[in-house]
């Protein structure tokens, strides 16, 4: 399922990732990331290698339950992809091989 989700999320961010750039929604991910938890108190839950070797990560607090997912590109330019509130971590058991793992 995590995979399914990753792979979905990757090929949403490539879709959007020059519009976010030219709207100001990417800076060096250094910068993201610092303003992610300064401004929000997100800090990184998970993480995965879209297509084009983009890096998918998604933020979240676990005390306000705020959630920002963003995708970062082998330049070191990171863009946010989507964000909300009610972030909640799941301990899903892991798909039985040949059952669409």
């Amino acid at each position: 399922m995590i995979k399914i989700v990753m792979a979905g999320l990757s090929a949403v961010a490539l879709a959007h990732a020059p519009a976010q750039a030219q709207s100001g929604q990417c800076a060096p991910r250094d910068r993201v990331v610092e303003r992610l938890a300064d401004a929000y108190g997100e800090t990184r839950h998970s993480m995965g290698l879209g297509a084009n070797n983009m890096v998918v990560e998604v933020f979240a607090s676990d005390t306000s339950g705020s959630w920002t997912i963003t995708v970062t590109g082998s330049d070191g330019i990171t863009c946010l992809v989507a964000s909300g509130q009610a972030f909640e971590a799941t301990a899903d058991t892991a798909a039985k091989p040949g059952k669409g793992a």
